[in-house]
């Protein structure tokens, strides 16, 4: 037994060796926590481990835990890397189990805190990606338009996100900064809205982006994919209506019934989203009654008799001013109206007849004063035609227009014929002029007043007028003196002396008597009156001188001789007087005898010859002869008439060439007479050449070559000759005939005297063309200028020489549009492009130049490119049948060309682009799809009806046609109630189909009433579903949720008015309402109260508060939300708000109101006699606390400096004196060191109160200890903070702030803010004869012992204060 005692004492100390052998290893002791980057890259080392052995041993390291596979380290040297990816958002802190071990003792394990520091790399992500709304064109400027938030998962500046508007659509000018958008996504209208002057519709593009952050060791900035925010602009009625054209005019006859239309003017709506109704009326007319318009159509018609005449000096116009008023009131709350002016031209009808006036133009007013039926002129006696009667002052006058106011002027009366009238036609208005036309009726004699009628018709209606002219003839000298003859023959030799009597026996009588009988003879001024006279009385003619009468300068005068009677009428005769002739001239030739003859012509002239003596006598007879010369053998002259003829045919080419062709003859001309008298003349004969010889060609025809395509050269030259010998004839000129002549240019050139040659030529800007024309067959003509030229002709032929100048060109037929359907039904070849070439040798490849990809109008980029190919020989291809997409593009434009490989490189090889356009044909590949709606619909059961719309969808099909209509359809109905419970209902709803800018809308209306107290939600599910004509319908379903707001939600509110006044304010009640509470305001009923209740309140006013999101307004809330508010309560009570209630509790308010109000009153009595009777036992105690600090003082002086009493007493200190004096320090006895004073009870270690009226302050440091917990604003308590041992005291400021009375363990009080900056400490100095405060010399003689440092943090101000100061 005593052996197996033993064994442990033996085995012990081998055990205890053996384990101090080997240790385990250790790991370091920061081997704790490490923090990582979430982007390190997978593989990069990240930390090691280390850990140490005192042994020595090589250590092996691993990692462990749920999280372990983030990591893989080195077993032997601790090198740790990541292995997988790091990331904050999903796991921002996690642990892992490292261990080592040294292959003696177990593994050592740890547990390592991993943290990962999150870095950018989270881009902004939206909460939706489809965003639209609607606003009012006149929204106004900085309004919140829409509101986006994007959510960024970094954190930091990282996951500060920022918006942008990166693009407006449409992009113009006006609406690139017509939005704004702020840091909280809100965006905010920045300009104007017009529906129908800027644009119906706005197409946001927003993007978020963070603030940028670390990333991958670079400062990186993430934005979010863009989305897009639709607005519709909704017109409202902001624009006054606009008459389709600026001017109306029209006319009507002024004898035109009543109610005939005459035009009709037409106004529109501004607001084209609007096109509101509207209606006509004139406010303005220049002749009212005149003329009415119908208020709906617009037209204008008659009213009431027209007359043109009363429009004279208007113009013949009425003016009438139309107004257009739109039937609804524009947002102003005004009439919008328009108006224009209407000239309407009233037309003349024959209605009037001409009437005579007594006044002259145009000082004549045609007033009924003016019209006048009898005249009076007068005249003369035998007074000449035409002459008109003085004193007549007649107008005629027709007010008609046109030929409605032509009339016709004549004569009535047996005294007619002696008179006429001017004019006889007249137009409107005339001065009207009788004129004597028969100047012998005219006689005073045989009567001396004579009357005529005026007669005036008109020309169409043949109504007339007569007026009466008296005309008074007056008497005058009417007979002259008279010869019995009116010429008289005489004769006189010529050279007669003077004073030979002509005549003796020429006489004129006068019937008068007395002055008018008495007669003067006088020639009158005229030819021969210097050579004859005549005596004044007798009448006798005699030569006045003799030697002027030469008979062959004048053979006959004509004399004219007066008779006058002394009333100055006067009569003449005319006297004949001829001279008798003698030979005394010699023959004269007229003129100079000139001749030009054409050769092979004639000569025919006669001598103009003649003998100033007397004629057929032998005085004056002629003789012709002919003197002999060069040429005269030629010729031969007339004896007697002196006619002068060539004998031979005249040739230019006889003549002498020195002589130019002229020939001069000589011709003698004498007379009978005795002595015979002659006279020789030359006459010169010039023969002129004439065109007798053709030009004449070189060459019978010509025959030219040229290449096409090359202007401006030299084609041919041809050469001809003519046998004339003068320049004028034999000058040659060429000119150019035939098919295509006008391409040619013939350029003349003289050789020399009739020769010349003519250039062919193409004009510079000109080439040919062999396609065009290969041949030219032309005529060149050589002609002499002039109307006698010849010409000759001569044919020309040019060969145009091929060269490959034309570009071949795309055959229009094989560009027609062709049409392939979308998603892989066809394939291989479709079309083929065509090209041709009209040169001979053409190499033709058809080429690719472009594809152009379009839906709708619309360029949608390279999205088609693919899809087809065009081959060299034109065949067209498809490449990806399946990539055809309708949706994407439904038209693909081909742009192709032909290209010809052996043109001439100086001219275009390519053809003119070409487009062939192929149709995608539309299959049914695309399922209907609802849009996002952010609507949420409510229904009130107590205000909805039937037939009501309460809800609508929206959805579209990108398909065309037929397989894009969509039919929408309800499928079921269900009512989850607020306990959950699901009821079914049918035919409770129907839904109707319409169609707006491919979207088409499903409108849900009301069938039949709801139940009103049912809560819940109505899930309505809806099918949308296409109509193919070919192939299966496609659909898509939605549920959509109706909130249901129950009669719990009514709430009344009463008023001080009637309802009549309330009914006229409910539209400022609903504004102030909606102001405050954010809600759709729904009024249901508006009565007054009954007069029971109407203590206050007159009115009541029963409404639901309905947020967008389904839910409602309690009375309680609704009460809180308008207190809030103090604006809207304001507004209220101004509009007579008195009592806030629930529908059935309003009838029992008024009672309880007035119980509530009896109670409070004796709740306040009381509250007021408990807080009188605290005051007065709280001053009873200060008091009595203040006269026992002031004995402890006394006491304190009565003690010597050093010696300590036997009891306590200290003042200050915790333990009470044995006058039980109230202690100054709020500290128990083992901070102040005085634990020998023991104390057997523990009222003792607490202080019943502090010196509230001793204000002292502590430093800093005792501030950083102040009590945490606070007061209430409204009550002024004392707390007890135990980390500080001090009591505090808040009370509140008379401006609201809150300050503290701190009690510190030193028994000190101090004031303080919060927030407050520590003041220093101030201190008053002593007086200087004063003792010291007791209390203050036991504190400075304290000793620094365990509480030392607490008693450094006090500070102490005015020491000197007494508690009766305060």
């Amino acid at each position: 037994m005593m052996a197996w005692l033993w064994l442990p004492c033996f085995l012990l100390p081998a055990l205890i060796a053996s384990v101090t052998a080997n240790m385990p290893p250790t790991f370091a002791s920061n081997m704790t926590s490490v923090s990582l980057p979430e982007d390190l890259p997978v593989g990069a080392e990240v930390f090691w481990l280390v850990a140490q052995d005192r042994d020595g041993d090589s250590l092996t390291y691993g990692i462990s835990g749920s999280y372990g596979y983030f990591f893989s380290v080195n077993p032997d040297t601790g090198a740790v890397k990541l292995a997988s990816p790091l990331d904050y958002e999903t796991l921002y802190f996690f642990s892992i189990i490292i261990s080592v071990t040294d292959g003696h003792n177990n593994p050592v394990r740890k547990e390592m805190f991993v943290a990962v520091d999150d870095r950018n790399d989270n881009a902004p992500v939206f909460q939706n990606t489809i965003f639209s709304t609607s606003i009012d064109e006149t929204l106004p400027v900085g309004s919140l338009v829409f509101s986006v938030l994007a959510v960024d998962q970094d954190t930091g500046s990282g996951g500060v996100v920022r918006y942008f508007i990166d693009k407006v659509i449409p992009s113009t000018d006006d609406s690139k900064d017509l939005f704004r958008i702020l840091g909280n996504g809100s965006i905010i209208l920045n300009g104007s809205l017009s529906y129908n002057n800027k644009s119906a519709f706005y197409q946001l593009e927003l993007t978020a982006c963070d603030s940028g952050g670390m990333f991958n060791n670079s400062i990186v900035t993430h934005c979010s994919h863009p989305v897009f925010l639709s607005i519709s602009v909704i017109d409202q009625p902001d624009l006054d209506p606009q008459f389709v054209r600026e001017v109306y005019s029209a006319s009507v006859a002024e004898d035109a019934a009543t109610g005939t239309s005459v035009l009709m003017v037409q106004a529109i709506d501004e607001d084209k989203g609007i096109n509101d109704p509207v209606t006509y009326n004139i406010t303005s007319s220049t002749r009212p009654g005149w003329f009415s318009i119908g208020a709906d159509d617009g037209v204008i018609s008659v009213s009431g008799p027209l007359d043109r005449e009363q429009l004279l000096e208007e113009n013949e116009e009425v003016r009438l001013q139309v107004t257009a008023t739109e039937m609804h009131l524009n947002i102003y709350g005004q009439e919008a109206k328009a108006s224009t002016w209407v000239m309407i031209t009233v037309m003349d009808v024959n209605d009037h007849r001409p009437e005579f006036y007594s006044c002259s133009l145009p000082a004549c007013t045609f007033t009924p004063q003016e019209a006048q039926n009898n005249f009076t002129a007068y005249v003369s006696e035998h007074a000449a035609a035409r002459i008109p009667v003085s004193n007549l002052t007649m107008v005629a006058y027709d007010p008609d227009k046109g030929n409605n106011g032509t009339f016709l002027l004549s004569l009535d009366s047996p005294d007619a014929a002696a008179f006429s009238v001017s004019p006889e036609r007249a137009v409107g208005s005339v001065d009207v002029q009788v004129l004597v036309r028969n100047s012998e009726m005219v006689d005073y004699e045989k009567k001396p007043v004579m009357l005529v009628q005026v007669v005036a018709t008109d020309s169409v209606s043949q109504n007339s007028s007569v007026a009466t002219v008296t005309i008074h003839l007056t008497d005058i000298n009417d007979h002259r003196p008279t010869f019995p003859q009116r010429l008289y023959v005489l004769s006189v030799p010529e050279h007669s002396a003077t004073g030979f009597v002509v005549t003796s026996s020429i006489h004129a009588t006068d019937p008068d008597t007395g002055e008018w009988g008495h007669i003067t003879y006088s020639l009158l001024q005229g030819n021969g009156e210097d050579l004859f006279e005549v005596d004044p009385d007798s009448g006798t003619v005699t030569v006045k001188n003799g030697t002027l009468l030469d008979r062959e300068k004048q053979a006959v005068y004509y004399l004219t001789l007066q008779a006058t009677d002394g009333g100055g009428l006067s009569d003449s005769t005319t006297l004949q007087i001829y001279l008798t002739d003698i030979n005394d001239n010699a023959p004269e030739v007229s003129g100079s005898y000139n001749i030009f003859v054409e050769e092979n012509g004639h000569v025919s002239v006669t001598i103009q010859a003649s003998d100033g003596d007397e004629p057929n006598t032998n005085n004056s007879r002629l003789h012709f002869s002919l003197l002999p010369g060069p040429y005269s053998q030629n010729f031969s002259v007339d004896p007697d008439t002196g006619l002068l003829r060539n004998l031979d045919p005249l040739d230019r080419e006889a003549i002498d060439p020195a002589l130019g062709g002229r020939i001069v003859l000589t011709v003698r001309v004498a007379d009978f007479g005795t002595p015979s008298l002659s006279t020789e003349v030359n006459v010169t004969i010039t023969v002129e050449d004439i065109n007798d010889n053709l030009p004449v060609f070189n060459q019978s025809s010509y025959q030219f070559f040229v290449k096409e395509r090359d202007p401006g050269v030299l084609v041919g030259v041809v050469e001809a000759w003519d046998a004339d010998q003068t320049e004028v004839n034999n000058r040659i000129s060429f000119s150019l005939s035939g098919s295509g002549a006008n391409n040619f240019l013939l350029q003349g050139l003289v050789l020399g005297s009739g020769r010349a040659e003519g250039q062919l030529w193409l004009p510079p800007d000109t080439s040919l063309d062999y396609e065009t024309q290969k041949l030219f067959s032309l005529t060149v003509t050589a002609e002499n200028p002039g109307p006698q030229g010849s010409e000759a002709m001569v044919e020309v032929n040019v060969t145009v020489v091929d060269v490959n100048d034309q570009p071949p060109t795309l055959v229009g037929a094989s560009l027609r549009g062709i049409s392939v359907a979308e998603n892989g039904s066809q394939h291989g070849q479709v079309a083929e492009v065509v090209a041709q070439d009209v040169d001979t040798e053409a190499q033709l490849e058809i080429q690719l130049v472009n594809i152009i990809c379009t839906k709708d109008g619309v360029d949608v980029g390279s999205l088609c490119h693919g899809w087809f190919s065009v081959a060299a020989n034109g065949s067209v291809y498809i490449n990806q049948s399946e990539s055809i997409d309708y949706e994407a593009c439904d038209l693909v434009t081909l742009v192709v060309r032909a290209y010809d490989l052996t043109t001439d490189p100086r001219f275009q090889a390519y053809s003119e682009n070409g487009s062939l356009p192929i149709t995608i044909e539309d299959v049914n590949d695309n399922v209907p799809y609802f849009l996002p709606d952010d609507k949420t619909f409510v229904i009130i059961p107590e205000l909805v009806i039937p037939n009501q719309q309460v809800a609508s969808v929206r959805a579209r099909d990108d398909d065309s046609e037929s397989n894009g209509d969509i039919q929408f359809s309800i499928l079921q109905v269900n009512f989850i109630s607020k306990d959950g419970a699901t009821i079914s209902f049918k035919r409770f709803f129907r839904i109707s189909t319409s169609k707006e800018a491919n979207v088409f809308i499903g409108s849900i209306e009301l069938v039949t009433n709801l139940d009103s107290t049912l809560q819940g939600i109505y899930q309505v599910t809806i099918q949308a579903q296409d109509r193919p004509l070919v192939g299966p319908a496609l659909e898509a379903r939605i549920t959509l949720n109706i909130f249901t707001v129950d009669q719990s939600y009514r709430v009344r509110l009463q008023f001080s008015t009637y309802k009549e006044e309330l009914g006229t304010n409910v539209e400022e009640v609903k504004e102030a309402l909606t102001q405050a509470t954010r809600t759709t305001v729904y009024v249901v009923n508006i009565q007054d109260t009954d007069s029971i209740a109407r203590a206050q309140a007159h009115s009541y006013l029963d409404a639901y508060f309905v947020f967008p999101n389904g839910s409602a307004l309690t009375l309680n809330e609704l009460s809180v939300m308008i207190r809030k508010d103090q604006d809207v309560l304001t507004r209220l009570l101004q509009l007579g708000l008195v009592v806030l209630g629930s529908q059935e509790s309003q009838e029992s308010d008024q009672p309880k109101l007035l119980t509530n109000v009896i109670i409070g009153l004796v709740v306040v009595l009381l509250l007021v006699f408990v807080i009188m009777t605290v005051a007065l036992v709280c001053v009873k105690k200060s008091y009595q606390r203040k006269l026992r600090a002031m004995k402890a003082s006394k006491e304190a002086r009565k003690t010597a400096a050093g010696v300590m009493p036997s009891a306590p007493t200290i003042p200050g200190t915790n333990v009470y004196n044995a006058e039980r004096a109230n202690p100054m320090l709020n500290l128990p006895t083992e901070d102040l060191g005085l634990e020998y004073l023991a104390s057997s009870s523990d009222v003792d270690c607490i202080s019943l109160n502090s010196l509230d009226d001793n204000s002292v302050d502590l430093d800093k440091d005792s501030q950083e200890i102040k009590a945490s917990w606070g007061m209430s604003r409204q009550l002024g308590l004392l707390t007890w903070d135990r980390n500080s041992t001090s009591l505090k005291k808040a009370l509140v400021e008379p401006w609201g702030g809150q300050w503290f009375l701190e009690l510190s363990p030193v028994g000190v009080l101090r004031k303080s803010w919060p927030g407050a900056p520590p003041r220093e400490p101030q201190r008053s100095p002593p007086e200087p004869d004063s003792e010291p405060e007791p209390l203050s010399m036991v504190l400075s003689e304290r000793q620094t012992g365990t509480t030392g440092q607490q008693q450094r943090n006090l500070a102490f101000i005015n020491a000197g204060l007494d508690t009766t100061d305060l």
